[in-house]
């Protein structure tokens, strides 16, 4: 589902909201979650799932073209475990 078919849907199901009011909502929820985990914040969300940022150690790898061995920094990455409900409707 993207950002768009998102907002169709909950325009769908809510017609008292303006499309724009909608995007809105959209954003900022959005925006938070983007924002908190920048921050190094885990985000949850009941039912659903939780959001949490791992760091990635340093490594070396190798450049499959031409063989030679690459340093890989360090890098922050998002991890998502889902929630009991989500686990158990996917499974069921």
């Amino acid at each position: 589902m993207t950002r768009s078919e998102l907002i169709e849907k909950i325009a769908s199901q809510m017609p008292n909201l303006t499309i724009r009011d909608i995007e809105g909502i959209v954003s900022v929820v959005f925006d938070k979650l983007t924002s908190a985990l920048a921050a190094g914040d885990r985000v949850e969300i009941r039912g659903f799932g939780a959001f949490s940022v791992r760091n990635r150690k340093p490594r070396v790898a190798i450049n499959p073209k031409n063989k030679t061995k690459v340093e890989v920094p360090s890098k922050n990455i998002v991890h998502f475990k889902t929630g009991k409900e989500l686990h158990d409707r996917l499974n069921s």
